[in-house]
């Protein structure tokens, strides 16, 4: 039964509760290996200052990517903020092979106009930007097949910063040939103990911002997983004295028990088309996976044994699962065909593996290894078996991929507190996002928005 939840517990998203940056982001590796991209602060055409710098976004969504390393204004050879203002010989000289520029504008509506461009300099540098290309008259114009895109947007205020997010989307995909994601959210588990309610579920831009609260409790909350169109979570909660699974519509507040038998229910996890939720209950004992119908309600048992199964998440196609199992002794990884459940064990190397996640592209398999050096996060090959340990925090635990396979997040400790981390796919680009007010944990990267 859809009902309300009372009131005090759960706090619905409202732009009241839309506070500044929750999380503060620390860059700990990586950025020099990176490409070198010049971001040139956008001319601004107004008479008040401009609520957003739009360009200072966008220069930190290509840093993180691990991608790209944006070079910093003192460092550019001269700011440009139309195509034919580029010197193509200066970015050149300094390894920049392609540049983002701009201009934005009120447009005396409360609005703002942003016209800006991609270029390519390298092919800018061969013929100087004077190429030339016969017009549908037959008379000969400037080609400027250096531009990669050029574009103008009529965007509001409090929108600003998103459309930045949309212009570092399009420059990710049209440089790499993968889709961005700096338009998505994270949902995390902060716990403060100064607070009457310490367990707080939340969610916030991919890079911290706009943090909102969506619920607090006295009693632990965990597990928080996005459904595939980025309206609902399901999370665990303990507010009754007793692990109970719960669906809540983000956006009207709507929540819904979904599974409270005995004992544990937990572990939730969509499945790629939104219409089953992969879970764990223990109802007959020992834990075990399960797959509930979230129309029809119905539960299908998926794994069996005395054997405890756990942490399943969905292959991309939606034909099996993967998840943690102690049937060896220590925990590893398997796969289960939701057909026949016919099982395999997917990880040999390290003493445990868990905490599975397959990549968008169903090329890696993203786990919590546990080697020498103790819990890290790790990557391994699906085809070949190679694993590469991604991490070298401490105590790593939850990964979760970001929607485009490019970065993970994860909870690790650092300083002696729970904070989230972020890592490249390749490993090469680290950084730390540690909490300002409580310890976090538990962090679930949405879908595409």
């Amino acid at each position: 039964m859809i009902k309300r939840v009372l009131l005090g517990l759960f706090i619905i998203l409202t732009a009241s509760q839309t506070a500044n940056a929750a999380l503060e982001l620390v860059i700990t590796e990586g950025v020099n290996s990176a490409r070198p991209i010049g971001v040139v602060p956008f001319k601004w055409e107004g008479k008040e200052p401009l609520p957003q710098d739009v360009a200072d976004v966008i220069s930190s969504d290509l840093q993180r990517s691990g991608k790209f390393n944006p070079i910093a204004t003192s460092k550019m050879p001269q700011t440009p903020y139309t195509d034919a203002e580029i010197n193509f010989s200066q970015w050149n000289n300094i390894g920049v092979d392609s540049l983002v520029t701009g201009s934005i504008s009120p447009d005396g509506k409360g609005n703002f106009i942003i016209q800006y461009q991609l270029v390519d300099i390298v092919r800018g540098q061969l013929n100087n930007g004077k190429s030339k290309a016969l017009d549908e008259n037959g008379n000969l114009v400037p080609a400027k097949d250096y531009l990669l895109f050029s574009k103008r947007a009529v965007v509001p205020a409090k929108r600003l910063r998103e459309y930045a997010h949309r212009i570092s989307d399009l420059v990710y995909e049209k440089l790499t040939g993968e889709k961005g994601a700096f338009l998505t959210r994270i949902a995390y588990v902060v716990v403060s103990s100064k607070s009457n309610y310490p367990y707080q579920l939340r969610i916030a831009d991919y890079d911290g911002y706009n943090e909102r609260l969506v619920l607090r409790s006295k009693q632990p909350l965990m597990s928080p997983a996005w459904s595939p169109d980025g309206r609902k979570l399901a999370y665990v909660s303990f507010q009754t004295g007793s692990a109970k699974l719960y669906m809540m519509d983000i956006y009207s507040g709507k929540t819904e028990i979904l599974t409270a038998f005995p004992r544990h229910n937990g572990a939730p996890e969509f499945s790629p088309d939104g219409k089953k939720l992969a879970l764990v209950l223990s109802k007959s004992g020992s834990l075990q996976v399960y797959v509930l119908d979230l129309q029809t309600r119905k539960l299908k048992q998926i794994t069996g044994g005395r054997a405890n199964n756990t942490e399943p998440f969905w292959v991309p196609d939606g034909q099996s699962l993967i998840f943690t199992s102690d049937r060896g002794g220590l925990p590893q990884i398997y796969k289960v065909n939701l057909s026949d459940q016919a099982t395999t064990r997917l990880t040999w190397q390290g003493s445990q593996n868990l905490g599975g996640q397959i990549t968008p592209d169903g090329r890696f398999l993203i786990m919590v290894n546990r080697n020498a050096e103790g819990f890290n996060i790790a990557k391994q090959d699906l085809e070949t078996g190679a694993v590469q340990v991604l991490t070298k925090t401490q105590l790593d635990e939850s990964p979760s991929v970001a929607p485009n396979g490019s970065m993970v997040i994860y909870s690790s400790m650092y300083q002696g507190q729970n904070v989230l981390s972020m890592v490249s796919l390749d490993g090469r680009f680290r950084a730390l996002l540690p909490a300002t007010n409580g310890r976090v944990k538990a962090p679930a990267w949405s879908p595409f928005l």
